[in-house]
Order: structure tokens, then sequence, then C-alpha cells
């Protein structure tokens, strides 16, 4: 389709897995995921792990390639030591870009790990150790993703960062213990602050099975100026993110996003929140 071939011009896909991974098996591995997406002509792919910082990866790949495809990220689960000032501080000095709250350590309902990572105190107000994260957070110009967290924890989280004018995305709206995370009206009350919702389409695939069209129509009653979709794929039974990344759009066409609103989605809003605008 002409209209898939223009959009991923210069599309970015914020939330992609891939190899080397020390616990799961990946279709493909960062070198693969970065040419592909070079060979697509997009402007960049966001590689995440749970268990260990990308930048370093990221250059690399980059650099085999001879394109800034790639682009490196961490994920404060107990791997880095949770809330770990040092290994933040270091992933951004090493060029990542995106920080996410726990997930595979989250306290909220993907946790996985024996040793979950506590965000609030008793009393619900946000931890100590988070005040160094967030310094660094805003001195680095990164952007904070919520992760897995649970719901309390994603409002203390983007209230904090938001007063500090620090960039939020909130991860996984839809994909709470019942079917959501975050009602329709606490979404537009987090981008009425700033905040981008972000809708990964791994979620519309085998187990979890969600409607595109609820997607689709979740992004038209926020606005589309509001959100971003990337895929999160990369697990072994899943396609490869390229192709992920493609039939993403060509199904949210189909189900009544406009070229131009997919635009917005896949181009605009991650070209601000990475600083490529």
């Amino acid at each position: 389709m002409k209209e898939i071939d223009r959009l991923m011009s210069g599309a970015i896909d914020m939330h992609v897995h891939g190899g080397p991974d020390p616990y799961a098996k990946r279709r493909v591995d960062a070198l693969e995921i970065a040419r592909q997406a070079a060979d697509a002509g997009m402007r960049a792919v966001v590689f995440k792990s749970h268990y260990y910082c990308t930048a370093p990866v990221a250059s690399m790949v980059n650099k085999c390639i001879g394109a800034d495809v790639l682009v490196g990220s961490i994920a404060l689960n107990v791997h880095v030591g949770g809330l770990n000032p040092s290994a933040l501080e270091a992933a951004a000095k090493g060029g990542a870009k995106i920080v996410w709250m726990p997930t595979v350590s989250a306290m909220g309902p993907h946790q996985k790990n024996q040793t979950p990572v506590p965000l609030l105190t008793k009393t619900g107000e946000l931890v100590p150790q988070m005040g160094p994260i967030l310094d660094i957070v805003k001195t680095h110009e990164l952007v904070l993703a919520t992760g897995h967290i649970s719901a309390t924890e994603v409002s203390a989280i983007v209230n904090e960062a938001r007063r500090r004018e620090i960039k939020v995305i909130i991860t996984h709206p839809l994909a709470g213990p019942e079917g959501g995370l975050i009602s329709i009206e606490e979404a537009k009350s987090y981008t009425g602050m700033g905040g981008y919702i972000e809708h990964c389409f791994l979620a519309c695939m085998p187990p979890i099975n969600l409607n595109p069209a609820s997607m689709a129509e979740y992004v038209k009653a926020i606005g589309p100026e509001h959100c971003i979709i990337s895929t999160d794929h990369g697990q072994a039974t899943n396609p490869p993110p390229l192709e992920g990344f493609r039939n993403m759009l060509e199904c949210m066409l189909s189900n009544g996003l406009s070229e131009g609103e997919l635009d917005t989605l896949v181009r605009v809003n991650p070209s601000k929140l990475l600083g490529f605008l």
C-alpha cells in the first residue's frame, strides 16, 4: 500500500524488543532490527530490554550499519539495581534516551520478579529514591515512560514528573488486570498536563487479543496529538518488529485512523519526545 510506504518514511517505533536477551527468546537481534528499519526508511527504533541498559548495544549497532537508527534505553528493574541513580546516570551519559519505570519488577499486575521495586510509601507518596531518579531524568532531558506500574503509581509519577516539566509517556493504558489500566478521563487529565499515551500493538496479538478498534477509538477520544503507537514486538511468537509495524499501520487505517493521524502518532509525536523536532 502506498499509504504504508509513505508512513514508514521517517517513522519511529518507540518500543521494540530484540536479542541479545538473557531470559527470553527473541525473533530478531538488535542488528537486524536496525538494518530492517533503516532499509524501510524509518527514522528510529527504541531498543528496550527489561534486564540491561541498551545504549551500548545501540551505539555499536549504529556504527555497524552507518546510520543512527537504534535508540538506547533502560528499565529500572532489579537487574540494574531498581531505583539506582548510578545506573541511570551511566545510561544517560552512554546515550540512552528513555527510562522506563519498573516492568518485570513492578508492583503492578504485570509483576514477574520475586523482588518488586516499590515506588510509593505506605502513605501513598513517592519513595525518597525517586527524587534523585527524577533529577537525573530532568538534567539529561530523558523521556520517562511508566512501564508496567499500577494506576496509583502512574498517577503519582506523572503528577510529579510533569511538575518538573519532564517528558512522560503513559504506557499500556488498555492493559490493566481487568482490561484497562487508566480510563479515558484519567488519560485526558494526564495529556492535559502534557503527557503522552502510548498504545502498543502487542496488545492486539495473542494472548491478549485486544480489538484494534478499541485502540483506534481510544486514540480518537484522547486525540492523536496526545498519543503514540508502537509495536512492542520482538517476541519469538510474533512477527519481526518491522513487519509488525507495517501490520499495525494497515490495521489502524482499516479501523478509522487517517494517514495524517497516523503520521502524528508514529512520526511527529515520537520525534518531539526524542528531540528530533
